[in-house]
């Protein structure tokens, strides 16, 4: 794999990116030798064959919403899980060639999370100006240096890397802009509670009914375990099969989530766990006392000192 090692690190590319930024944040060491992989599918294919042993995706942007090609990839695909996350701030910048002038740029080029994103910029500063879609805002620069466009709306870490200038920077329509990155890997050992954990899974619906969607938010409410995310996608087996996708506040390893997800199985037609990892920002979670391991153990150690004999 060019640009990378095998059973290293693998990221969604190419070079130049914010995952290469958010990379550079997470593990710098990994960063400079890992594999700048073409697509999210392919990332995740060499992490589950075994040629990867971690690999860096874009999960959910403040903006957009979630990434869809990842999260349907963690629904379908061999199992694999979270043991991390980044959080980086989007500022995007507009870069030319060398000389070029604003009333030079006539055709620009992006991807089209990124052209969503400043396209209020563009229609003010450059009303002229056609926007063309790219497969990634590193591949619009490469094609800016290429002298194929006049100019690329792309990550300021792409100007650096392809020789090119940063005419306007910070020109996001909605500043304070984030994208939620996570780190994944083949299932293992859970990383150990830090006190600000997230975990997520996936639940199945045995059969879809008035109230399913209730029976599974019920499991968290009476365990006393805050969720922060919810989001139904289809199953890709037919049409009106839909999973949802649920991140928690807390850890495996607490008695209330273990209890949590204990009930989510079996209601559920399957559960799939995708992991308890810290959060990359975030205040100790507050656990009701009554949802404490203290009370959960209280309450088992009267359970078990009563006797039905």
């Amino acid at each position: 794999m060019q640009g990378g090692l095998p059973g290293g690190m693998g990221y969604l590319g190419p070079a130049g990116t914010f995952t290469e930024e958010a990379l550079r944040r997470l593990d710098p060491e990994a960063a400079a030798t890992a594999w700048a992989a073409p697509t999210v599918q392919a990332t995740l294919e060499a992490l589950r064959a075994g040629t990867l042993s971690a690999a860096l995706v874009p999960f959910e942007s403040s903006v957009e919403g979630s990434v869809s090609a990842t999260l349907d990839e963690l629904i379908r695909g061999e199992p694999l899980v979270i043991t991390g996350e980044v959080h980086v701030e989007v500022q995007f910048a507009l870069m030319v060639r060398p000389g070029t002038s604003l009333a030079d740029v006539r055709r620009i080029a992006t991807h089209p999370m990124a052209q969503a994103q400043t396209r209020d910029w563009v229609a003010r500063e450059l009303p002229a100006a056609e926007v063309i879609p790219e497969s990634s805002t590193a591949r619009a620069a490469v094609l800016v240096a290429a002298e194929v466009y006049d100019a690329a709306i792309a990550a300021p870490l792409a100007a650096e890397r392809h020789e090119l200038e940063i005419l306007v920077d910070g020109i996001a329509d909605r500043p304070g802009a984030v994208t939620r990155f996570i780190r994944l890997a083949r299932p293992g050992p859970v990383p150990a509670p830090t006190g600000t954990d997230l975990t997520t899974v996936v639940a199945y619906l045995r059969h879809n009914h008035a109230g399913a969607l209730l029976d599974l938010l019920n499991q968290f409410a009476m365990r006393g375990v805050d969720l922060v995310r919810l989001e139904s996608r289809p199953t890709g087996e037919a049409l009106g099969q839909y999973c949802f996708a649920i991140e928690a506040l807390g850890h495996l390893s607490e008695p209330r989530m273990a209890d949590a997800l204990t009930g989510l199985r079996r209601v559920c037609a399957d559960v799939r766990f995708l992991g308890s990892y810290p959060r990359a920002h975030g205040s100790p979670t507050r656990v009701p006392e009554v949802a404490s391991a203290r009370a959960y153990q209280d309450a088992q150690g009267w359970v078990e000192g009563l006797s039905w004999s």
